[in-house]
């Protein structure tokens, strides 16, 4: 070694003071690299080879100093790594650097860092061991891309793993993780492995990306419990009104009306605001308590199509069939007033469905939301006194309907809120 341009031997106490001066710049961040030296007399170049030296003339190097490069965490990161903790993400380092730089970067970018599992380790571990230490480790140092890609895939065991690296190395852990993530500037092998790539260079964009995925769950969650519920009540209410009433329920041209409003209303669905505590969390598709939303919402709204039934029967006199016209005026009045019934308590019911607290009050839906279902509930009530409505067969109502309406609302609205409630406090959904 050189050393105040005096050449050196390597003793123990010049190794044990390079050891030193390495480790305290690997301490403070520095990525150190050893530069050494060799005289060598000029060789031809053999057919074939690549180069005129080879691994057998690496011997006998006089150790020239370091090279230390710095290459700091992006501003970001420390803020995006707050964010994705709260959350409910964990996150961890995956690195080829010593352990000495990493735990700098990471009390940097604010990641505490309890202990340290190294590639040796690693290479040690069994599968299942490795599962145990990687749930539970937060720093895993020098390691290999295949020690990158186990580790990866004992984490996916037991949770879903999104992995971020833009070099050659990570290519492997890119393809095994759930949710590869790169960066537009990152190797070709990265971005091709990668499921989806950052263009933009705040870490930032991650938890907003995450935040996006589970609004979208959860409206999508939204639209399956108000579509499901919503047929699957609507099955009970044919299914008594073809036993009581002397025609049909309603037309063909009527169902297919009914079905165009509701779904123009559910169109919307996707730019409806997410309530913050379902944000925090992710939150697993759960199949059973879905069921067992659709069991008790879907016969709920059919608790109130059978009173709007039985008022159109006996309070308006959709009885009367004695002659062909009455006949066909209670067939038309039954169905006009069903109908609008049906419609608004599927344009209001999405309000209840769509968060965990009080609709209206603690919780609104977006203007698109609202502005479209009052638009649906416009049409119905407007339909039934206009030409096209005549032509659907429907029939003006009388006055009387409203105000029963109105109430067969509000019950209906509570009745609902009770029920969802209840499933709540049961953890059923």
């Amino acid at each position: 070694m050189f050393l105040d341009g005096k050449e050196l031997a390597m003793d123990p106490a010049h190794v044990a003071d390079l050891t030193r001066e390495y480790e305290r710049l690997s301490a403070d961040g520095f990525r150190v690299l050893a530069i050494a030296t060799k005289a060598a007399a000029p060789r031809e170049l053999a057919a074939g080879a690549a180069t005129a030296y080879g691994a057998a003339d690496e011997c006998d190097l006089v150790l020239q100093g370091y090279v230390a490069f710095l290459d700091p965490p992006k501003p970001s990161c420390a803020a995006a790594i707050g964010r994705l903790h709260a959350h409910g993400i964990t996150v961890k380092v995956i690195t080829g650097d010593n352990e000495l730089v990493a735990r700098k970067v990471c009390k940097e970018v604010g990641l505490a860092v309890d202990a340290v599992v190294l590639g040796t380790d690693v290479e040690q571990m069994t599968d299942a061991a490795l599962a145990d230490a990687a749930a539970t480790t937060a720093l895993f140092a020098r390691v290999s891309p295949a020690h990158k890609q186990r580790i990866v895939k004992a984490l996916a065991r037991d949770h879903v793993v999104g992995f971020m690296g833009d070099g050659i190395n990570d290519a492997p852990a890119l393809h095994a993780a759930d949710v590869g993530i790169s960066v537009d500037t990152a190797a070709d092998i990265a971005k091709a492995s990668a499921d989806m790539i950052l263009l933009e260079k705040s870490l930032l964009v991650v938890d907003d990306g995450v935040l996006e995925g589970r609004k979208v769950f959860a409206n999508i969650t939204k639209y399956v419990r108000m579509g499901a519920s919503s047929n699957f009540g609507n099955m009970f209410s044919v299914l008594g009104a073809s036993i009581l009433v002397p025609f049909l329920p309603m037309l063909p041209i009527q169902i297919l009306t009914n079905n165009l409003l509701y779904d123009l209303g559910q169109t919307t669905i996707p730019t409806d605001d997410v309530d913050p505590e379902q944000l925090q969390r992710p939150r697993p598709w759960d199949m059973r308590a879905l069921t067992r939303f659709i069991l008790f919402i879907g016969p709920s709204s059919s608790i109130f199509d059978y009173s709007t039934y039985l008022v159109m029967l006996y309070v308006f006199g959709c009885w009367d069939v004695s002659t062909a016209a009455s006949a066909a005026h209670s067939a038309s009045l039954f169905q006009t007033g069903w109908f609008v019934e049906s419609l608004i308590t599927q344009a209001l019911v999405i309000h209840v469905i769509r968060t965990n607290k009080l609709p209206f009050v603690q919780s609104r839906a977006s203007r698109p939301v609202i502005a479209v279902g009052l638009l649906v509930i416009a049409v119905g009530i407007g339909l039934p006194f206009s030409p096209v409505g005549r032509y659907l067969g429907f029939s003006p109502l009388p006055p009387l309907y409203w105000p029963i309406l109105i109430a067969t609302l509000v019950a209906y609205l509570v009745v609902t809120q009770t029920v969802k409630t209840w499933l709540l406090r049961r953890r059923w959904s």
